[in-house]
């Protein structure tokens, strides 16, 4: 029997915000463990909570983002559940009246564009965090509560993901979406995006033919699209076999590379969601709406085709500057005065900057400005300075930030094109390597590469390659 899978995803995901949600505790929910704590993040009787407007209106520009609806009326509800990371016995979420309705995501798949609809995005409350511990008298969790209630977005799609492929793909379309709006880090190594998957498979007909099953505990994108094969293959296993799938939660254990059943899946009864009686429903107008969509952002998709149409970009060139909104800032800081090198400078940065980047823990390490970095794609498309000696004057501006031009005067690195210097340079490189002109006469091109990175070593790299290339090929030629 032959099966379609169904994939949804519900993301979580921590909005970058300075206070909580309910209240004006710091939000910065790494610091000391405790020291972000009030009575309204403890439950205690007699307060209040307040709504963090900042948390409202970057959920509500996240919902425009996805092309989603924004209802007029939307409303904070208590999801009531017990565990040792609820502080107060219930979390303050939306189920009946979320922030944003029925958007969509385009994701592209193998040069396919595949959409993906939004369920709905809603607000609410994270929860303690919990920090398992062992010790001589057996197992313990510590609980911190700074975490406790930070603005919490969930964003849930609808089940049309069909692969695991797709599901990350997703994911990193999504994310690339909230850091560019400014709505969220997304950084899934430090819990600020979470993903819990629920997955099931359909005959081919369309008929269901197996229960949802929720998929926890993945860290990271790698894993979700790992956890979905895995269940994929054990799903299908087991109803070819005809064993019973039941409706469960089960977490993914990335040691192993399986999933294991941790309970049967919860419905929404079991939650005895209630309205909020602390906090009444909240209204938006069409005028703050629109407020909000005109404070947007460009989006990383519009960027990326405005920088194919405006600075004759390659897909490929301008999908990777657009990737990371730093990234795709610092390129058109560059580009304003480079004097139309649009290409150069894009090379520059996915090649040299990335790999400055790479060394350095990420992009916002480069020390190199926008500006420095134009200087020494003009010096090089100028002329004045090769390729070669640019990367070197790059390394240079980033460890002492010393202005690219300065340094090349300061160390007479001027690019030699005088063809009388050069053809005597080369004259002597060749009566230096009578072995190497001997394999050239019998045939042995891959010599001259040899021949000139002697020339170019000798003239300190100063050298301009093609008038070397051409005084060696010359002298070469006539000797």
């Amino acid at each position: 029997m032959e099966f379609r899978t169904v994939i949804g995803l519900e993301v979580h995901t921590q909005v970058l915000t300075e206070t909580k949600m309910f209240c004006g505790c710091s939000a910065a929910a790494s610091d000391v463990p405790n020291t972000h704590v009030c009575a309204v993040c403890l439950g205690m009787p007699g307060v209040l909570p307040t709504v963090n407007r900042a948390a409202v209106e970057k959920t509500v520009m996240t919902g425009l983002a996805l092309d989603c609806t924004i209802p007029r009326f939307n409303r904070f509800d208590r999801k009531n559940y017990m565990y040792p990371d609820q502080m107060k016995g219930y979390q303050i979420s939306q189920y009946e009246l979320p922030m944003a309705v029925s958007g969509f995501l385009d994701v592209e798949v193998e040069g396919e564009t595949t959409r993906v609809g939004i369920t709905r995005v809603h607000l609410e409350e994270d929860t303690a965090r919990l920090v398992h511990r062992s010790g001589p008298d057996g197992d313990y969790s510590l609980v911190d509560v700074n975490r406790s209630g930070v603005p919490l977005m969930e964003i849930v799609s609808d089940p049309d993901i069909t692969s695991p492929q797709q599901a990350r793909l997703y994911l990193v379309a999504l994310r690339r979406i909230l850091r560019y709006i400014g709505a969220s880090s997304g950084n899934m190594e430090e819990g600020a995006l979470r993903c819990d998957a629920n997955i099931s498979q359909r005959s081919e007909d369309g008929l269901i033919v197996g229960p949802k099953v929720e998929i926890k505990n993945m860290n990271s994108f790698r894993s979700v699209e790992r956890a979905l094969d895995y269940e994929i293959e054990r799903q299908r296993a087991a109803l070819r076999n005809g064993e019973t799938l039941v409706q469960e939660t089960r977490g993914w254990v990335e040691t192993q590379g399986i999933t294991v059943s941790q309970r049967t899946k919860e419905f929404a009864d079991d939650y005895r969601y209630l309205p909020e009686p602390d906090l009444p429903p909240v209204e938006f107008d069409e005028a703050w709406i629109g407020m909000i969509s005109t404070s947007m952002a460009e989006l990383p998709v519009a960027r990326r085709d405005r920088f194919v149409a405006d600075f004759g970009l390659s897909f490929h060139d301008a999908d990777v500057l657009t990737d990371d909104v730093i990234v795709a800032d610092y390129y058109e800081q560059a580009i304003a005065s480079s004097g139309g090198h649009y290409r150069e400078v894009a090379t520059w940065v996915s090649g040299e900057l990335f790999a400055l980047a790479r060394n350095r823990g990420g992009f916002e390490y480069v020390t190199v400005t926008p500006e420095h970095l134009s200087e020494i794609v003009t010096m090089v498309a100028s002329g004045e300075i090769n390729a070669l000696t640019g990367k070197s004057v790059l390394l240079d501006t980033a460890e002492s930030g010393t202005a690219p031009r300065q340094i090349v005067m300061d160390q007479g690195l001027t690019q030699v094109s005088d063809a009388s210097i050069v053809d005597d340079v080369v004259r002597e490189i060749v009566a230096a390597n009578p072995k190497a002109v001997e394999d050239y006469r019998s045939g042995k091109q891959a010599v001259v590469g040899f021949l000139i990175g002697q020339a170019m070593k000798q003239m300190r790299g100063r050298g301009n390659p093609d008038v070397v290339r051409q005084a060696l090929l010359r002298t070469l030629d006539n000797t």
